[in-house]
C-alpha cells in the first residue's frame, strides 16, 4: 500500500504507515511490550502455583512429585524465568504509577528509569535465588 494517488492499485515508493523495516526500537517501547508479555507469563505462571499447591493439599506423594519437577533443570528454569518476571513487572509498574503521578515523561528520564527497572529486576532476582541456594545449603 502506498500514498501514490495518481496511479490506483500500483505500489508506489511511500509506504502509508511505519513498519517494522522502518522503524527504530527504542527503549520505552521495548520495556512497554516486554511488560506485557512478562504480565502473560505469570498469568501462565500461576498455574505452576496452583499445581504446587494443590500437591501440597493432595499429600506428601504429590507433593514429592511437584516438589521433584520444579528441584529439576527445567523446573528450575520456569521459576527463574517467573521470579524474573515477577521482579521486572512490579518495578516496571512502580515507574508507571510515577507516571500516573505527572512524573518521569523527559525523555533522559524515561530512559533511566527503564534502565533502573532492568537493573532493579535482575538484582532482585540474583538476590532471591542466591538466599534461596544459600538457605537450602547448595551454596
Amino acid at each position: 500500500m502506498s500514498a501514490d494517488k495518481s496511479s490506483p492499485g500500483t505500489a508506489g515508493s511511500r509506504p502509508l504507515s511505519p513498519h517494522l523495516q522502518v522503524y527504530n526500537p527504542q527503549i520505552t517501547s521495548v520495556l512497554s511490550i516486554l511488560h506485557r508479555i512478562f504480565g502473560v507469563a505469570m498469568a501462565f505462571g500461576s498455574v505452576f502455583l496452583v499445581y504446587w499447591l494443590s500437591a501440597a493439599a493432595y499429600g506428601p506423594d504429590a507433593f514429592a512429585r511437584a516438589q521433584g519437577f520444579f528441584g529439576s533443570v527445567i523446573g528450575q528454569v520456569i521459576l527463574l524465568g517467573l521470579t524474573f518476571s515477577l521482579f521486572y513487572h512490579m518495578a516496571n509498574g512502580i515507574r508507571h504509577l510515577i507516571w500516573d503521578a505527572g512524573l518521569g515523561f523527559e525523555m533522559p528520564m524515561l530512559r533511566a528509569t527503564g534502565i533502573v527497572v532492568v537493573i532493579i529486576a535482575f538484582g532482585l532476582t540474583a538476590l532471591t535465588w542466591t538466599v534461596a541456594y544459600l538457605r537450602a545449603g547448595l551454596i
